[in-house]
């Protein structure tokens, strides 16, 4: 049989579907699993032992061109079952138009008779981790190909790095300067689709002339993030390397899987570095981290309760009280804490 699985959109959301993918594969272990996904999937999951090939697509301009032209290709392959983990119309609509014979996904966005087996959302979903709405729809996936009511472990959110991708990441930060001789400390100081999730730089550069006596210091994040970045490293004394917008994806995951800990905003960068075993304290001030947190023993969520959080905003109307309210000198002694205890 051949199963596709439509990828979510979001980097942290589709590092919050890898349990649903393992207990996918658990449950298919001879069938061939597809990732449909965007271009960037493909460095998240080139070492996944959980999913067969991965078919990614840059987005178009226009959805009804996404439409045409996934749904042009995939019908070529075949395919006997989909699951969709986004919500969208138009990723229902392009399976339709696939022919793929059994379509299951969430009954959300009008787009229930496009599906073959449309799954009712469930009433739990804003109470729960979003890890769990994706292991409900693979659960309920499961049940209709097999008739077999499914039996799930703990979620396993791990996900794999080979080791000439380490051996390369390594290879990279000498390159860059970095001294690799003392721990590694990943910053993400950024999250470009919201200003409210942002610590402000001037803390992550108070902690960071803090820790830079005691470890190597990085900075990572995409193109869209280097001005934020920029303004750390000029405020801050440490010697920071800034390596936002100087990786693709596929060696920043390499890059955190070598680093000792990480300390981020609530973004994709997060959920990664978690997954792939590295110590991570990750900051939440506007977003819910009952429902959206990093899914690993791996992750320390660090907030800072205030009335109006989790407020959901992009952008805080007051005074940003739920970031600015969490100090540098908390974290810096957690670091070190545990720097200690695994030396």
């Amino acid at each position: 049989m051949k199963i596709l699985v439509r990828s979510a959109n979001w980097i942290g959301d589709a590092v919050m579907s890898v349990p649903a993918l393992r207990e996918l594969r658990r449950a298919f272990p001879l069938d061939q699993i597809t990732l449909h996904s965007r271009s960037w999937a493909d460095g998240l999951f080139r070492d996944a032992d959980f999913i067969d090939e991965i078919i990614t697509y840059n987005p178009a301009k226009w959805r009804v061109l996404d439409i045409l032209d996934n749904s042009k290709f995939l019908r070529s392959d075949a395919f006997d079952v989909v699951i969709l983990f986004p919500n969208s119309f138009e990723s229902a609509m392009t399976v339709a138009l696939s022919r793929i014979p059994i379509r299951i996904g969430y009954n959300k966005d009008a787009r229930g008779l496009l599906l073959t087996d449309a799954i009712a959302v469930p009433e739990w979903k804003n109470r729960a981790h979003e890890s769990f709405y994706y292991l409900d729809l693979v659960g309920a996936a499961i049940k209709r190909i097999t008739g077999r009511e499914p039996h799930f472990g703990e979620p396993d959110s791990h996900i794999d790095v080979s080791h000439e991708r380490i051996t390369e990441a390594r290879s990279f930060l000498r390159g860059a300067g970095v001294h690799l001789s003392k721990p590694l400390i990943a910053l993400g100081v950024g999250s470009h689709n919201s200003l409210a999730k942002r610590w402000p730089a001037e803390s992550y550069a108070r902690l960071a002339g803090m820790l830079d006596a005691h470890a190597s210091l990085i900075i990572l994040g995409s193109k869209a993030e280097a001005d934020t970045a920029a303004r750390v490293a000029e405020l801050s004394d440490a010697k920071l390397t800034d390596l936002s917008g100087q990786t693709d994806l596929a060696l920043a995951v390499a890059i955190l899987a070598v680093s000792d800990v990480m300390i981020s905003n609530d973004m994709g960068l997060a959920h990664i570095a978690p997954s792939v075993g590295t110590k991570t304290f990750v900051l939440f001030g506007p977003t819910n981290p009952v429902t959206t947190r990093p899914f690993s023993p791996n992750a320390e969520v660090i907030t800072h309760p205030v009335d109006c959080s989790p407020c959901m905003l992009k952008e805080c109307p007051i005074d940003h009280r739920c970031m600015t309210r969490i100090k540098p000198e908390y974290i810096f002694e957690r670091i070190l804490n545990y720097l200690s205890i695994n030396d």
